[in-house]
Parts: C-alpha cells; structure tokens; sequence
C-alpha cells in the first residue's frame, strides 16, 4: 500500500510538473519583412513560412511535431482516451438513400472504414451491392470521395476524388452495368460538380496552376466545360468564361427537365449572380442577374418559369418565380414568401415542395403545393437537425434523416401523399443518450443582444462552478450551427463534460441581418457574443475561469484565436482549428480573396486596416499576458486556409508568451481542411486534443 501511494504521489508530481515547465520549442528565425499600410509599417517576420515547399518550412514542420508528440506522449491517459474513442467510433452509419437513373443508392460505413462506401441495388427490397469503395483508392485512406452523381439515364456514375485533403479534384466515369472504369479523367477541377445531360456532363475548372503553386497559388480563370464520355479533356466544349473578370468562379447545373443550364457566378461567399442558357448548341446565355447582392439558387424551371430561392428584399429567404420571357426584377413574383423562420433547402419531390425553415438554430419541415401554397407541417420525431428529402416530382416517397447532439442521424422513409414518416434504419451507439439532457439558453451579449446557445450535459449535475465546459463557435459567412451528433464530442461527456455551442452573429441562424450583424468593421461583435457566452456560463455557475475551453476551426480559428487575445482570463484551453489567422494576408491565397464580403481586406481603406490589424490573431498576441495552453491544428494539404496562418500564428505566440502553459501546434500529413479525412486520422486527432484538453483543464477520465 505505502509503494502503490508512493507511486500515485511521484506520478501527481511528474504530472504537475510537466504541465508548469514551459516547453523547449524549436527556434523559430525571424527575417526584416516590413508590409506597409497607410503609412504604417507592420512587420511580417514569419513570412518565410508561408513557402510550404522549402526545405526550411518542412524542417520547422517536423521540430514542432517533435514538441508536441511528446508533450502528448507524457499524458498518463492518452492511450485510454484513444482506445474509449475507438470504442464508440465502431458503429455502423448509414446516409439517406437516394434514387438516380432507375437505381437506389446509398452510403455505408461498417465502423471504422476511412471512407464510407457507396451500395447499388434496383428496388429497396433487392440485395444491394458495391458500386464504388473509396478505401481501395489508397492504403492509407487519405483519398476521398468527393463527388458522387450517377447519369439521368442510369448508365454511368460520374464521381470525383481529392487526394490528402486538397480542395482540387479529379473526376473519373464508371460504366454502372459493368462496375469498369472508363479512360475519362477531369484534372484541376475545384469546388464543382458534375451536371449530366445526354452522354456527357457539365462541370468547371481552373488553369493548371504553375510548379509548386497547387496548394498556396490564387485560383483565377475559372470556366465552364462540357465533357463528352470518350473523349479526352484536351477536347471538352468551352461553354462559358469571363476573361474580364478573371477572379469570379462558375459553377454550372442543368434543370431536371434538361432544358437549361444554369451558370452561377460568384465572387465572394456572400451574393452571386446567375445566367441561363438552353441546352442546345448555339443557344444563347441570358443574363438573369448581374450583380453580387443578394444570394440566388435555381430549384427548377417549371412551365418557363424558374423557382428560385433567394434572399433579394427576404434577409431570412424566399422563393421567387421568375417568367423568363419576362426576367426584369419588377416582374418577380413571391411564390412563397419569405416567413418568421429562416429558409434553408427546399426540394421539389413527388408533386410537392418540401421545405425547410430554421426557427431558433433547428429545423422545421414545411410541405407546399406546385403553385406555392401552404399544405401541412411534416411531424418530426425529435428535436434536431434534418437532412434529406431529395428527389424527382414523380417519386411517391423520399428519405431524410434527422440528428441531435446525443443521437446519431436516423433515416426515415417519408410518404409524400400521405405525410407519413416510417423508422427505415436507425444505429446503435456506446452511449445512452437518455442520460444527458440538451437545454438552449438565450444569454445577453455587450450591445444587448440575446444570442442563443445549446447547453448538453449529463443529467443532474452540479451547478456550482466546478463542471469543465467546452465551448464552440463559428460566427460567420451565414453558416448556421445547429444540433449535430460528433463522437468525438461524446467521450468528453461521460466524462461529466459540460458542452455549449454557441449560435453567433455572422451566422445564418436568423437571416442575412444576422449575418451581417458579424461582418467586416462589426466583426467584433461575433468576438463579444463568444466573450458573453463564456461569462453566462461562469455566472451560471456551469463552470469558472480556466475551466472553459475554447474550440472552433476555419473561421471560428480565426474566433478562437482572436477571443483569446482579448480574453485569456477565460479560458484554461483554446483549440483554433485551421483557422484565418493573418488578417492582413488571407485574401493572398488559394481563394482567399472570396472571404472578403465577411472580413473585409487589409487594402480597402485605413479605418479597415486599422479594424482588421487589432483583432487578427498574429497581430494582436499580447507580451507579459497568461495564456491559456493551446493547441493549434492544421495540416499539410489545407488549400482552403492554408497552414501558413497557423505556422505564423504559434511561431508569434512562442516567441511572445513567456508562461508555462504549452503553446504548441499540431500538423498533420496528407491532410486538408476538413473533409474526407480518413476516419483513422480523426480518431488520433480527437484522442490528442481531447487528452490535452483534459489534461489542462484538471479532468482525470475514468478509464
């Protein structure tokens, strides 16, 4: 007994010290580059690391991975964090099915598959079978399926992969009767789809970008193709480009009756325009809007007229019809009128439109006739979010699914006529939701706005200021958060973990006003509607200060690291996520230039320089402040936020922060910003940041 004490206090001090020794990070070389903005000079002095192709930047890459492995590596229970995860991660999931061409398909994952893997069969009651596996196009699975669209006529299925987690995509075609592939093969395509019409398809690309340009050079010239099964792509049909305008992006879609294409043009994510054009060669582009204010979504063309859903004089989204023998903005007519709830989708299946409303950041179903009229509510059987409900106007039933933050997403068959929704396939986890509780709370920000937040936790605890929190956000580009089910989230509630996520300003969950409430020089209310929701938490007794964690990635990074600039009292942990965290540089990349519409740039004017250049988070990292400890996460092959802000971003807070606390990032290989990562890659990310965050903020799991 007095050795297994002996061995428990050594254990405690070993422990402590390891979390109050201040890490030995790799030097990191400061160089003399000076940017100037109206007058003012800001230094860059990690500007070398933006070249992810430099022997330099991938020797930096490797010494910090060293720091942080074996910070990881000392954790008593990161093993059993990775095992208890591994766990709950093995179980069987399952999409919605979706009919195409005169076939079903779906998706499945037995458990711990990398990728998930697309099922054929004819009918729903016949035998399905294998049609594509994404695990077999790499050992490792770090190749993903991106784009999965089977042929009108149910004679090919077009699919679209991306390697090691890059935004660019290859397409390839499969004969479906034979399962063999076809010598066609799309290169350089990002951020498209493939649009069928006859024996070839739609889609958009750029230019081949220039030797070791791939992941950091600026995506310009995009232009819409049409790719004939057969063929090489040296022979694909230009259809459309803009040389005047080298920086907008075309998407391209046809209409279900196969009668126009429509051509979406964008220069930012927020507003597009969009054109149309018959199908037939020689047709004409029309020009149905020119401008960027508003947001556009074709739904269909009916009797020539196409619905459209919009938020043109409907902050909160409407659908709209539009007489193409008449397109003027003066002859639009309201076919459902924008309403109290925020339009998210809507589908046109069996004869009726089933629409989706978002009333306080979850979803309601609403069913409209074709001539835009009002039917009935479709009964959801929980509270959460919903997916689904696609389909052809002929189909007399369709799928959705519907998730929470403590049940994965269940399928349900939904019959149209009848509004009747039927269990199809639900899954069985290792976890027992009925022991939590989810509660959404509305909590008062510095201007006095309510900003609504989900609180889950286990059922009857404590209020008293001691439960560890996990704290989320986005805040941004009119993405809304709602109730979704993570895995990874659950190992931290067993573990008596409070988990709050908060629906910020910059987000969508109230309307394009809501939206805009977040951006550019009001940008720093998303950051006081994080900071109020951290003190609600604390004053509710949910937890305390160095209790909290912070998390967000992409944009909610950029939340993360710029909240924890101004208030690193709250937090003990914060977990930026492939954020944007060079505010004056972001929109130097890839297609940076697009997050403009919601920051703004470093070039537009002084008073915005000056707005952007306090908040950024390299910018406005303190010296002789407490820091939270830290772990950033990034990785190689992220050409959407490349890993450049990052590097700088942890390289400014090492030199800078003098405590103990780790300040260390983590870097994965073969990886991008998010999508398609295998599932092996996922498991170990989640079982580093959540021992980390456990380990800092005093939790010791019961494994």
């Amino acid at each position: 007994m007095k050795n297994l004490l002996l061995l428990i206090v050594v254990v405690g001090m070993v422990a402590c010290q390891q979390k109050t020794t201040k890490l030995n990070y790799p030097m990191t070389k400061k160089v003399d580059t000076v940017d100037v903005y109206f007058g003012k000079e800001v230094p860059d002095p990690y500007r070398w690391l933006e070249d992810d192709n430099s022997e330099e930047t991938k020797e930096w890459v490797i010494a910090q991975n060293e720091v942080t492995n074996g910070y990881l590596a000392k954790i008593p229970y990161r093993e059993n964090v990775e095992e208890r995860l591994t766990k709950l991660w093995d179980y069987p999931k399952i999409s919605a099915p979706f009919k195409k061409g005169g076939h079903y398909f779906v998706f499945k994952n037995n458990g711990l598959q990398n990728q998930s893997v697309a099922y054929i069969k004819e009918t729903l009651e016949s035998e399905e079978e294998v049609i594509l596996d994404p695990n077999k196009l790499s050992e490792d699975g770090t190749v993903a399926l991106t784009n999965f669209s089977p042929s009108e006529d149910g004679k090919y299925l077009g699919y679209g992969i991306s390697r090691g987690g890059s935004d660019w995509n290859e397409f390839f075609v499969m004969d479906i009767k034979t399962k063999k592939l076809l010598d066609d093969h799309i290169v350089w395509t990002k951020f498209s789809g493939i649009s069928w019409l006859n024996d070839g398809f739609f889609y958009s690309r750029y230019p081949e970008p220039k030797e070791g340009d791939a992941l950091k050079g600026v995506n310009e010239n995009s232009k819409v193709y049409y790719h004939k099964i057969g063929s090489d792509q040296s022979a694909d049909q230009l259809i459309y480009e803009d040389p005047k305008n080298p920086q907008w992006g075309f998407g391209a879609g046809v209409t279900e009756d196969q009668k126009y294409l429509v051509i979406s043009v964008s220069e930012s994510t927020s507003g597009n325009a969009f054109y149309i054009k018959g199908v037939n060669k020689g047709d004409k582009v029309m020009k149905i809007v020119e401008d960027f204010e508003s947001d556009f979504s074709v739904l269909e063309h009916i009797d020539g007229k196409l619905l459209v859903m919009t938020n043109y004089q409907a902050p909160k989204y409407k659908i709209i019809a539009i007489d193409l023998n008449n397109i003027d903005r003066e002859n639009w007519v309201d076919f459902i009128p924008e309403k109290e709830g925020v339009l998210q989708t809507a589908d046109i299946v069996g004869g009726k439109i089933i629409v989706e409303y978002l009333k306080d950041a979850h979803s309601q179903v609403e069913v409209y006739n074709m001539k835009g009229a009002y039917e009935y509510d479709v009964d959801l059987p929980v509270l959460g979010s919903v997916g689904g409900f696609g389909g052809k106007k002929e189909d007399a039933f369709t799928f959705y699914t519907i998730t929470s933050f403590t049940t994965p997403a269940t399928v349900y068959k939904y019959s149209i006529a009848e509004n009747k929704s039927e269990l199809y396939q639900e899954t069985d986890v290792d976890f027992d939701a009925n022991e939590y509780e989810t509660k959404q709370v509305f909590y008062t920000s510095k201007d006095g706005t309510k900003v609504p937040m989900f609180i889950v936790h286990k059922k009857g605890i404590e209020l008293n200021g001691k439960n560890p929190v996990l704290l989320y956000g986005y805040g941004g580009f009119n993405i809304s958060l709602t109730p979704s089910f993570s895995v990874g989230r659950l190992i931290w509630l067993e573990q008596g973990g409070v988990y709050a996520m908060m629906n910020l300003r910059g987000g969508g969950e109230y309307g394009e006003e809501w939206h805009k409430a977040g951006t550019k020089m009001q940008k720093q209310n998303v950051f006081d509607d994080c900071i109020a929701a951290a003190e609600y938490l604390i004053d509710e007794k949910y937890s305390s200060k160095g209790k909290i964690a912070l998390m967000g990635g992409s944009n909610g990074g950029l939340l993360v690291g710029a909240v924890v600039n101004q208030r690193p009292d709250l937090f003990g942990a914060a977990f930026p996520a492939v954020g944007v965290m060079d505010m004056l540089r972001y929109h130097k990349f890839t297609i940076g230039r697009y997050w403009a519409t919601d920051y703004g740039t470093s070039e537009d004017s002084k008073e915005m320089f000056e707005y952007l250049y306090k908040y950024s988070p390299v910018h406005s990292v303190k010296e002789n402040v407490e820091y939270p400890a830290i772990m950033v996460t990034t990785a190689d092959h992220d050409d959407r936020v490349v890993p450049a802000h990052s590097f700088k971003y942890i390289a400014t807070m090492q030199e800078k922060y003098m405590g103990s606390n780790p300040v260390v990032i983590r870097i994965e290989s073969k990886a991008g910003h998010g999508a398609g990562k295998p599932t092996a890659k996922i498991i170990e990310e989640y079982s580093d940041i959540y021992s980390f965050m456990f380990y800092n903020l005093g939790v010791r799991p019961k494994y």
